[in-house]
């Protein structure tokens, strides 16, 4: 009980650090007229962020009974040296959620949800507050590899909240890029930039939470250009800022797209290939755009 009450008392007082950084940021932003907050734009980064706390609150007991349950009765083996296993469960896990986020790129009917972290236009601590408001509905079913290697339920949402934390501080443009070694192995604000940015370049780019050696090794990493200005937000912007309009108009488009593709084989492509594909061909993938892109003389 005491060391659950110190993980919450930890989670807390980071949480807390977040806010009162963010505060900060958005001081010196209106002092020195930076324009990288907007009114507007920061009240639903809020609004999204209760909302995704919510669906996160709702699905909590489920999420922990049934990684409790698969480590109980399938777990495969225990890690008993402490450190090793905070170690490979932190690893486990940031890897684990480069491929939750890189289906949720990859994959529209996924990518209608995720869409919503990208929606904003602006880009600063708040905007890591902007959640995929129904990502906890299926998150659970890419960690439950952790339950199987070992790991109990407790410690996996631990895990999860600490580099959630991490994956905040990153939203700013406040810092520009840090150390070489550091850019090399770790997620940092010029990482995370690009992958805010709408540019082509930049699109589906740096997928990582804390490491951004999975991107490296996969084949998903983009290096900051300086030379190239970032536009933040989407490469089509929905029409309404509202959130609930946020929240919902790409699963809209995505079913007024399903329900008018001919023959079940479309729909399910619809559903399950990448953003920007079409029955037609007249779609362009991210890949498709930076290939042409790259083509160019």
């Amino acid at each position: 009980m005491n060391e659950l009450l110190d993980k919450n008392l930890s989670i807390v007082t980071l949480f807390g650090f977040v806010v009162i950084l963010t505060l900060v940021e958005m001081y010196f932003s209106y002092a020195h007229d930076k324009k990288v907050y907007h009114g507007r734009d920061t009240l639903t980064n809020v609004y999204l962020m209760v909302a995704a706390f919510v669906v996160n609150l709702t699905m909590k007991t489920a999420t922990f009974f049934l990684l409790d349950y698969c480590y109980e009765h399938y777990r495969l083996f225990e890690i008993s040296n402490v450190w090793l296993y905070w170690i490979v469960l932190i690893l486990a896990q940031d890897l684990l959620y480069w491929m939750l986020h890189t289906t949720g790129h990859y994959v529209r009917l996924f990518w209608a949800m995720h869409v919503t972290h990208h929606s904003s236009e602006f880009f600063n601590l708040t905007t890591g507050f902007r959640s995929t408001v129904f990502e906890p509905l299926y998150r659970v079913f890419f960690y439950l590899p952790l339950a199987f290697m070992g790991f109990n339920a407790f410690d996996i949402l631990f895990a999860y909240l600490i580099t959630q934390i991490y994956g905040n501080l990153v939203h700013t443009q406040a810092i520009g890029k840090l150390h070489p070694w550091i850019e090399y192995i770790f997620v940092t604000p010029s990482h995370h930039r690009v992958h805010h940015a709408s540019n082509i370049r930049y699109l589906d780019k740096n997928m990582g939470m804390v490491l951004i050696l999975w991107d490296r090794w996969f084949g998903t990493f983009q290096e900051e250009i300086p030379e190239e200005e970032i536009h933040y937000g989407l490469t089509s912007q929905p029409e309404g800022h509202g959130a609930v309009n946020i929240i919902f108009h790409e699963l809209f488009a995505l079913s007024n797209d399903v329900k008018k593709a001919p023959g079940w084989k479309n729909k399910l492509k619809y559903l399950f290939n990448p953003p920007g594909w079409n029955h037609d061909g007249t779609g362009k993938t991210s890949k498709a755009l930076q290939k042409e892109l790259m083509d160019q003389p």
